[in-house]
């Protein structure tokens, strides 16, 4: 899938693709290369399916997303996470991690099964609970993620899921 992701330099929208690393020779992601998560490993399980953004015509993987369907009917955002170059003040893209939450709230409505379809749910892993109520902040100021009472889970509505595939995968 098309996206548009913006190049923080100068401001401007350049083309992106979201497409599943199905192929054995894509490098996924890893520890060793400075992520957080380990995509190799977690991409091996059964059930999940593994998603790279990259710019039109090039290999940097510059976001990964690892989307699961729990039970075969509940739609679970299982990892996300941008490039280390797209994070913190010195970032090269912006946009990314938005594109990749809105893509998987795209898979929960192609997905989804019965009172799932379009809900979106995910853990917020963070080492201490300061750095996830920073985190669990972000994603419900910037992507409408709403905690569930006070667990780690957030979930998207199909409402906000909308909104998200709208605001960043149908840029024109």
């Amino acid at each position: 899938m098309k996206v548009k992701i913006l190049r923080t330099e100068d401001g401007e929208l350049i083309d992106g693709e979201i497409s599943e690393a199905k192929n054995k020779s894509i490098n996924l992601p890893s520890i060793s290369d400075h992520w957080r998560f380990n995509f190799k490993k977690h991409s091996q399980n059964k059930n999940t399916k593994t998603y790279i953004l990259t710019l039109d015509h090039e290999e940097i993987i510059e976001g990964c997303l690892i989307f699961e369907m729990r039970d075969k009917v509940e739609p679970y955002m299982a990892y996300i996470e941008v490039a280390p170059h797209n994070k913190g003040k010195w970032k090269k893209l912006d946009r990314v991690a938005g594109c990749l939450i809105a893509f998987a709230s795209r898979l929960s409505f192609i997905y989804g099964k019965k009172d799932y379809t379009g809900w979106l749910t995910f853990d917020v892993k963070e080492e201490t609970g300061e750095e996830r109520d920073k985190l669990m902040a972000v994603y419900s100021e910037k992507y409408k993620a709403v905690r569930i009472n006070d667990t780690t889970i957030m979930f998207i509505s199909p409402e906000n899921g909308e909104w998200l595939i709208n605001e960043y995968l149908n840029v024109r």
